[in-house]
């Protein structure tokens, strides 16, 4: 199996406090990855990192096969990043900044250029300093993207876009997929990355603390439930967040559904839903169960 992303205990300290600690991560060449977490998780510093913006210590990293930091060079060629907050010249007009992150790279990408542009409704003859945040981001999408990378990582990629800007972004993004471009999106947006991703890892307070499939991660043995007819829940281990209102007793379960039925047995029930958590209720299990680990 090739990986495009490799790292093995990857660690950065600001200071005394860590940026991130222990981070080992393994992405597959032609894979769309998600890296989930909330704001300050260390989503940005792990990126910085890999693409060798910041010192750093680890037994491995590698992206492309390169080693980081002895080959920043092949790595920024062959790659295409966008970082949460782009920030261009202000004076520079929009076709400048393309054209000029394309010679950076000594390419000429008009043709790819031209068509990105088109697809993201860009104005290429404005100033970067009369741009929306919006727009801005559209700006370093286009040059991320044009010179056709083998490996796309792109850090809050749909801050700042409209609906239908994002549904566009995604089309570009998983076209290029299918012609064969890694890609690691990080993003705390958990329906994109479920609906766009196969793999995904979790990281929170600098520690990634679960990394499967997105269908693996979606399943939860988590489950919602509404009762008519009780002032009070059963006594099981697996209930938490009981809520009471005047008609309903309503809490999040984990456990055998035959103990909870048991349980329930002999009471006043008069009704009865059980229905999955929300994805955010599901991902926030986990980062309950990262913190509990840490803690211990």
């Amino acid at each position: 199996m090739k990986y495009a992303i490799e790292a093995e205990n990857m660690t950065k300290y600001y200071g005394k406090n860590k940026g991130i600690d222990d981070i080992t991560l393994h992405v597959e060449e032609g894979d769309i990855f998600g890296f989930i977490g909330p704001n300050g998780a260390g989503k940005s510093t792990t990126i910085r990192c890999l693409l060798g913006m910041l010192h750093f210590q680890a037994k491995r990293a590698k992206v492309l096969s390169f080693p980081v930091g002895d080959k920043q060079k092949q790595i920024l060629q062959n790659t295409g990043y966008l970082p949460s907050e782009v920030m261009f010249y202000p004076g520079m007009r929009v076709a400048e900044v393309i054209r000029y992150a394309a010679e950076v790279r000594g390419l000429n990408c008009t043709a790819e250029a031209k068509r990105l542009c088109e697809r993201l409704e860009i104005d290429t003859q404005k100033r970067v300093g009369e741009l929306s945040l919006g727009n801005r981001k559209k700006v370093g999408v286009v040059c991320a993207m044009q010179h056709k990378p083998r490996l796309l990582i792109l850090d809050e990629p749909t801050s700042g876009l409209d609906p239908l800007m994002q549904e566009a972004f995604f089309e570009l993004l998983t076209e290029s997929n299918r012609e064969g471009t890694t890609c690691f999106l990080s993003s705390h947006v958990l329906p994109e990355v479920k609906k766009y991703c196969r793999h995904a890892g979790i990281i929170k307070e600098g520690r990634l603390i679960r990394m499967d499939t997105v269908e693996n991660l979606t399943k939860s043995s988590i489950r919602k439930v509404k009762l008519t007819g009780l002032d009070k829940a059963p006594q099981l281990s697996g209930i938490r967040d009981v809520r009471q209102t005047e008609a309903e007793l309503e809490f999040t379960y984990r456990g055998s559904m035959q103990e909870l039925i048991g349980a329930l047995q002999g009471l006043p029930v008069r009704d009865i839903l059980v229905a999955e958590p929300s994805l955010e209720e599901s991902f926030m299990h986990f980062y309950e169960e990262g913190k509990k680990e840490a803690e211990q």
